[in-house]
């Protein structure tokens, strides 16, 4: 194995490791009733974001060294496709919760 596909490996590796500790926080959480309430909420939506970050740099090899006009028009459009996901199943779910109410 020579030094790239080394270097590839213990990134994916290190990915890995990252996404499954930042899946385990907020299922131990939420599994061991360690917190309560809006907290709980607030650490499930940063290790999400987290989550995000580590996917993005550790396995889609996302960096602004090398062709960073095209990088931050892809993010974009991810994250506004993400919000109106995100914003449509809030925007149904509040609908339905008012409605069987």
């Amino acid at each position: 194995m020579d030094h790239s596909a080394e270097r590839s490996l213990s990134t994916y590796l290190t990915g890995f490791a990252l996404a499954v500790v930042l899946t385990a926080i907020p299922f131990a959480l939420v599994w061991g009733g360690l917190l309560t309430g809006p907290a709980v909420y607030a650490v499930i939506a940063v290790a999400a974001v987290l989550q995000v970050i580590v996917h993005l740099v550790f396995f889609l090899h996302m960096d602004f060294k090398s062709t960073p006009g095209e990088n931050l028009f892809f993010l974009g459009f991810a994250a506004v496709l993400i919000c109106i996901m995100v914003g449509g199943s809030l925007w149904i779910m509040m609908d339905l919760h008012h409605r069987m109410m």
